[in-house]
C-alpha cells in the first residue's frame, strides 16, 4: 500500500525522485500515466494488469468508455528507476500535469501519485474545504472511517 506526501523537485530532463518508500512497492518497472483532476498516475505492474481488465471489460459501444480508455491507455508509459531512484518522465506527461520544479508525490492506495505543487496546494485546499461534506456522501454509500 502506498501513503505519504513526498516534496520532490523535477529536473529539466523530467527526472523525478521517487521516494524510497515507494521504490520497492513500485518493483523494477512499472507505468506512468495520464491521472484525473491533472496530475500523474504511477501503477505497479500488477495494479496496471488489474486496471487494464477492467478498463477491457466497458462496452466500446459507450462513448465514455471509449474517450477514457483512449485518455488513459494513450497517455501510459512503462518506466523505470535509475541507480538515483529517479524516473525520466515523458514530455507529454510532464506537460499534462503541468510539472515545474517543485512537485508532490502522493501514495493513494494502490497507486503513486505525480502533481505539480501549485495545482496540488490548489486541490488540496478546494478539498479540505468540503472534506466533511465528502465523508458524509462516502457514508452514504456503507463506508464507515
Amino acid at each position: 500500500m502506498f501513503m505519504g506526501e513526498f516534496q520532490h523537485s523535477i529536473d529539466e530532463k523530467g527526472r523525478i525522485i521517487v521516494p524510497a518508500k515507494f521504490r520497492e512497492s513500485l518493483g523494477t518497472t512499472f507505468i506512468v500515466t495520464r491521472g484525473l483532476d491533472q496530475c500523474l498516475f504511477v501503477y505497479p505492474m500488477e495494479e496496471w494488469v488489474v486496471l487494464e481488465q477492467k478498463l477491457k471489460s466497458l462496452s466500446l459501444m459507450k462513448s465514455d468508455a471509449r474517450a477514457f480508455s483512449r485518455f488513459f491507455f494513450s497517455g501510459a508509459g512503462e518506466c523505470e528507476l535509475d541507480k538515483q531512484g529517479r524516473i525520466n518522465l515523458p514530455n507529454n506527461l510532464v506537460e499534462y500535469a503541468k510539472l515545474d520544479k517543485d512537485c508532490v508525490v502522493i501514495g493513494v492506495s494502490n497507486r503513486v501519485e505525480i502533481w505539480s505543487k501549485p495545482i496540488w496546494v490548489n486541490y488540496f485546499q478546494q478539498s479540505s474545504d468540503s472534506f466533511n461534506e465528502i465523508a458524509e456522501k462516502l457514508v452514504d454509500f456503507n463506508f464507515d472511517l
